[in-house]
């Protein structure tokens, strides 16, 4: 099985190792992994903003570097979501662009998602024994994919305890543009849902954004809670299993 690795743009600039170990494990699943070089950003901050122009063309440019990926595969819930949920109606009026979209939406998976459901694998090994992990479903993942067992399926048969997080799925605020036009809500929403966090060993999620806004108000409030992407501690799952 081969499959192109959407790095996205949060992978590319603040969690590069993350992305490296998204293509270890996959590597260390059985899957050969591709990089395209000309990817670039989904469009999704633009698409946000309501630059469709701008989204259009960037929606294009992505579907014609994935054009023949077997599968594409993204260690971002987020950016997964434009591809499967958005592209398709951005391109709507063009019919040729919307077949191309729509088949790119069925080829398109977040890691944990593509790892469960497509490889059918749920067990990774058993480096997480005795972690307390604490899991922030981000909201594309959650409410746009329907994503909420794979990632915890795997961490759990890792061996991680996931501690009860009365805000595991409350928006944690960021939102994109949405922190940068509302940066008092944003805030807020972060605070809250961090008041309620117990006191966990990490605290991951397959969203990018969301890790950086929360990592910054857990810094703020003088909290030490390390915070790592999914797809690096699926890979210390693996590794240390």
């Amino acid at each position: 099985m081969r499959v192109a690795l959407f790095v996205t743009c949060l992978g590319d600039q603040f969690f590069a190792e993350a992305a490296a170990d998204a293509v270890r494990l996959l590597r260390a699943l059985g899957v050969e992994v591709d990089f395209p070089r000309d990817q670039t950003c989904c469009g999704q901050p633009a698409y946000n903003a309501g630059y469709r122009r701008e989204a259009l063309q960037m929606a294009r440019h992505t579907l014609r570097v994935f054009e023949h990926a077997e599968y594409v595969v993204l260690p971002s819930g987020s950016c997964t979501a434009t591809l499967r949920a958005f592209y398709p109606e951005l391109l709507r009026e063009d019919a040729s662009a919307y077949r191309a979209a729509t088949d790119l939406a069925q080829r398109t998976y977040e890691l944990s998602e593509f790892i469960v459901r497509v490889l059918g694998v749920t067990e990774l090994g058993k480096g997480l024994e005795g972690r307390r992990v604490a899991y922030h479903h981000g909201c594309h993942a959650l409410r746009e994919l329907g994503l909420r067992e794979e990632p915890l399926t795997l961490l759990r048969n890792a061996g991680a305890e996931l501690v009860d997080w009365e805000a595991a799925e409350e928006c944690c605020g960021f939102g994109g543009l949405f922190s940068v036009k509302l940066p008092e809500v944003s805030l807020a929403m972060a605070d809250r849902k961090l008041d309620t966090l117990p006191a966990p060993d990490l605290l991951t999620s397959a969203d990018g954004g969301c890790l950086l806004h929360l990592a910054g108000r857990l810094e703020h409030r003088g909290r030490s809670v390390p915070v790592q992407p999914l797809a690096s501690v699926l890979w210390e799952a693996h590794r240390g299993g």
